[in-house]
């Protein structure tokens, strides 16, 4: 699957964990600003936390002694290049149009409602004030980046009142949170957590800029009753923090009044380090390194050989009572030709699965067999396995191998040898 696909659905899948966190230990608590920052380092850490992958060391395989055998490089490319005139794309290719598409429409509403903003800025603005009146639209008031919109229609003990909480927000840089979750929605637009997060960060905005007009004196019924006169509002823009949101006025009249959270509640917070542990862990890989610079498709340079190590002790492995031998008087003899032909025959014959190529996998499979005594293949395994499909179809060539002419000959009486082939499929 494409890179940016499987980054964006380790991204979304952070983000839906941590929005249940929050949701089940957070959300009604009144420690505002610990809210609005658990929220924004948590999508944050959506975003980053898909590019750590904890990379574990696995041992190449049981370790088998036996004869290895050149490389059998197989290529492969995807079916519309081979037959040069197919048109058809593959379904990860459909999702990646499907996803880009949404992310420039998500993207090109922002900036028209950027763009309806300034307009609305440039038309209204009087002398150097941050202040903007405005007729027409269906909002008492809403703030954004350094302005504050406040409508003209407002009675002016009203207007006072809009004014103070809106500047609450100017306070807060609340507005430059909620252009962070747009441009983060653009790119989520099918996660429906971050339209949940988007929510409750609004909500905590607000929560905190009630609170802190009631700090400055004004009775909680006044407040209460100006929010209720706007309930029938609606908001002009998106991506502005709007005093008259009809959603979120009655949980903003409950935790007006609401008891205030202990201290001790900020301990809940902790709760998200084990599922942060949990998240790398998922998100981790357990491979060698060599294979991941083959799936890569970098160039891997060659370490210096390692001294040369000692002979094994024994020329042949006893395993389940039967004998099998590494070193032989005289190796297995495939056809006329040789191992050259026997290389030959697993090219001939293997195919590069068609899944493989349309997921872009490629790397080196090992497989470890045995020629028994009557030349017959026996015992087929991945010694080094990269993929499934890959591994299954390097083991069905391998099998295929029809029997060697002659086995292995060890003091004048046929015995069994070990053998290890690796077949590297990789894509032009």
């Amino acid at each position: 699957m494409n890179p940016l696909l499987i980054y964006m659905v380790k991204s979304a899948l952070c983000i839906s964990v941590f929005y249940i966190v929050y949701a089940t230990m957070l959300s009604r608590d009144t420690m505002y600003g610990r809210n609005r920052v658990f929220i924004l380092v948590s999508v944050i850490s959506a975003i980053i936390l898909p590019f750590i992958t904890i990379e574990t060391s696995k041992s190449v395989g049981t370790l088998f002694f036996g004869k290895m055998l050149s490389e059998v490089l197989i290529t492969g490319s995807s079916s519309a290049s081979e037959t040069g005139m197919s048109f058809a794309i593959g379904w990860p290719h459909l999702i990646l149009v499907i996803y880009i598409t949404g992310v420039l429409l998500f993207i090109t509403r922002l900036i028209f409602n950027l763009g309806r903003l300034y307009l609305l800025i440039k038309k209204n603005r009087e002398a150097e004030t941050n202040i903007i009146r405005f007729r027409g639209l269906n909002t008492a008031g809403f703030s954004a980046v350094n302005y504050i919109f406040i409508n003209s229609g407002l009675s002016g003990k009203d207007a006072e009142e809009v004014l103070r909480h809106e500047n609450k927000h100017l306070e807060h840089f609340h507005s430059y949170d909620i252009l962070f979750m747009e441009i983060i929605k653009s790119l989520q637009w099918f996660n429906p957590f971050i339209y949940l997060f988007d929510r409750s960060l609004r909500a905590v905005h607000e929560y905190q800029a009630d609170e802190g007009c009631l700090k400055s004196g004004m009775p909680v019924l006044s407040y209460q009753q100006l929010l209720m006169n706007q309930i029938f509002k609606a908001r002009a823009f998106t991506f502005t923090n709007s005093f008259s949101n009809p959603t979120l006025i009655k949980k903003r009249m409950i935790m007006m009044t609401k008891k205030r959270s202990r201290m001790l509640a900020n301990l809940k917070i902790l709760m998200v380090m084990p599922v942060i542990a949990v998240l790398l862990i998922a998100f981790s890989s357990c491979k060698d390194k060599q294979q991941s610079k083959e799936a890569a498709g970098e160039e891997i340079v060659s370490p210096p050989p390692p001294p040369p190590p000692p002979p094994p002790s024994s020329k042949y492995e006893v395993a389940n009572g039967d004998t099998t031998w590494v070193v032989v008087d005289e190796m297995p003899v495939f056809r006329e030709g040789g191992i050259e032909t026997l290389l030959k025959f697993l090219r001939d014959n293997t195919n590069y699965p068609e899944k493989a190529k349309e997921e872009d996998i490629q790397g080196r499979v090992v497989v470890n067999f045995v020629v028994k005594t009557d030349g017959s293949i026996d015992q087929v395994k991945i010694l080094k396995g990269v993929d499934p499909e890959l591994d299954a179809e390097a083991l069905r060539v391998v099998k295929s191998l029809p029997a060697f002419e002659k086995p292995g000959i060890e003091k004048g009486r046929p015995v069994a040898v070990w053998f290890n082939v690796p077949i590297t499929f990789a894509l032009k």
